[in-house]
């Protein structure tokens, strides 16, 4: 009898915790994700997950949080350091990773049987970036449709062209796993150089770049898309505007950019024909974007590609989206912001619409705390590791972009393959602030704050 009281207790206990008990969403959903990776990292470091004699925690560790944290770094040479098992471990964790950070923590906070009251709407809203506290559980069935949708489409396009280099089954395969990777804006490859092989075959690149671009517009525009379709909207909204019209700019800016610092480098460019050249240029302006695909050698290019890269990196996608960065609206608010203070406005507009003061803040502070990340870990790694400077900010800023983009360390692996273990954790720990970090300070945003009854008097400031 005292046994089954006790059993009963601990369930209660066990019951209290999975439905939120004392635990707040901005504890919750970072020790999910850090369960994720510890788990599989664990099951990396089975025998049967790797060839050879197995490997250590600290690659394991970093080969999974890359790829929960949708990055793509690597530190050993996947399709021939895993065995089919550990491939797969790797592909669910990109899956989890890249659905689950607007899915499952939907799932986690409104699935488990906790009454959401007002306050859990609102960390909802800033889970799932959404614009509103209305259909969120039809908002996530949105999202699952879209995801497995998109990647089975992409997934057999790529089994139907890698059938003509390998096997039926194993096209299939690696068709799945390349769309899941494109999609999730991953960046994990089972071609040991990426995809240089593919650089000049059309259906490839543009079918992985294709995915990389509907995983990143973020599911707050499908939604609105959907919406004005089936006669709920009759307009699209200003945060859809801005994502699409930011992410086309960048693109284009981006492919021209790496064509103009590229054209003339008779390492990666220069020998191409010209179709190919603006091709290229092209992917890697949208793979910078957070995927982390490659197909020119990057430790290759010209300085300023680096750096242009670089930038394109600390953006990212967009809210909502699979990808990382500082996100598409941040950026266009902010060159709005900058554009408005030139002309002399005391309001920031777009597209007709006045943008709230707190939001233009909000999007300053996430974009301090970006370059803060960046130059932060970078002087860490310049410090402990002896890496020119340059190569150690691409990957320290890869790592924060969740991009998996990488200079390599001279042969198919990530810079990161040559740092220490300290090194390596650091970059580690880059991938998972990267991935959660703009997430825990939008729920540290929503926590309650007493209200001042009094204002201190104004004081003026010399800028500039």
């Amino acid at each position: 009898m005292e046994h089954t009281i006790i059993q009963q207790g601990m369930a209660a206990r066990v019951l209290d915790w999975a439905r939120g008990g004392q635990y707040t969403a901005k504890q919750i959903v970072p020790m999910a994700f850090l369960g994720m990776i510890l788990i599989g990292a664990l099951l990396l470091m089975l025998p049967f997950a790797t060839e050879g004699p197995g490997i250590r925690f600290i690659d394991a560790l970093f080969t999974m949080t890359s790829a929960v944290c949708v990055t793509g770094l690597i530190v050993l040479d996947t399709p021939r350091e895993f065995t089919l098992f550990g491939e797969l471990v790797i592909l669910l964790g990109m899956q989890l990773g890249g659905l689950g950070y607007s899915a499952t923590a939907t799932l986690l906070l409104l699935a488990l049987g906790r009454r959401i009251g007002l306050r859990e709407r609102m960390m909802m809203m800033e889970v799932l970036n959404t614009l509103s506290m209305e259909g969120l559980v039809r908002f996530v069935k949105v999202i699952v449709a879209i995801t497995f949708i998109a990647e089975s489409v992409g997934a057999l396009i790529l089994a139907a062209r890698f059938s003509f280099d390998m096997d039926p089954a194993r096209a299939l395969y690696f068709g799945i796993f390349h769309a899941v990777s494109a999609f999730n804006n991953a960046g994990f490859s089972l071609f040991a150089d990426n995809l240089i092989g593919y650089r000049t075959d059309l259906t490839v690149n543009l079918t992985i770049s294709t995915l990389i671009m509907l995983g990143g517009i973020g599911f707050l525009v499908y939604r609105d898309v959907l919406d004005n379709i089936h006669g709920h909207r009759f307009r699209l909204s200003t945060h859809t505007k801005l994502a699409l019209l930011v992410s086309v700019l960048l693109i284009l800016g981006g492919t021209l950019g790496i064509w103009v610092f590229e054209v003339q480098n008779e390492k990666t460019l220069a020998a191409m024909p010209v179709g190919d050249q603006v091709l290229a240029a092209y992917f890697h302006s949208v793979s910078a974007r957070t995927a982390g695909f490659n197909t020119i050698d990057l430790g290759l290019v010209a300085t300023p590609t680096l750096y242009l890269i670089i930038l394109l990196m600390i953006v990212g996608a967009s809210p909502g989206s699979t990808g990382g960065g500082i996100k598409t609206t941040t950026f266009g608010i902010i060159c709005a912001s900058i554009w408005g203070t030139l002309k002399g406005r005391a309001d920031v507009m777009m597209f007709h619409r006045r943008i709230p003061q707190e939001l233009v803040i909000k999007s300053y502070v996430l974009a301090l705390l970006a370059l803060g990340l960046v130059t932060g870990f970078t002087m860490l790694l310049s410090y402990s590791e002896n890496q020119p400077f340059l190569r150690i900010m691409f990957e320290v800023a890869s790592a924060a972009g969740t991009v998996g983009l990488s200079t390599g360390n001279g042969g198919v692996l990530s810079l990161s393959a040559l740092f220490s273990d300290f090194g390596k954790c650091v970059i580690i720990a880059t991938m998972f602030l990267g991935r959660l970090g703009p997430l825990a300070i939008g729920l540290f945003a929503v926590k309650t704050h007493e209200d001042l009854r009094y204002r201190y008097a104004q004081a003026r400031v010399v800028l500039g």
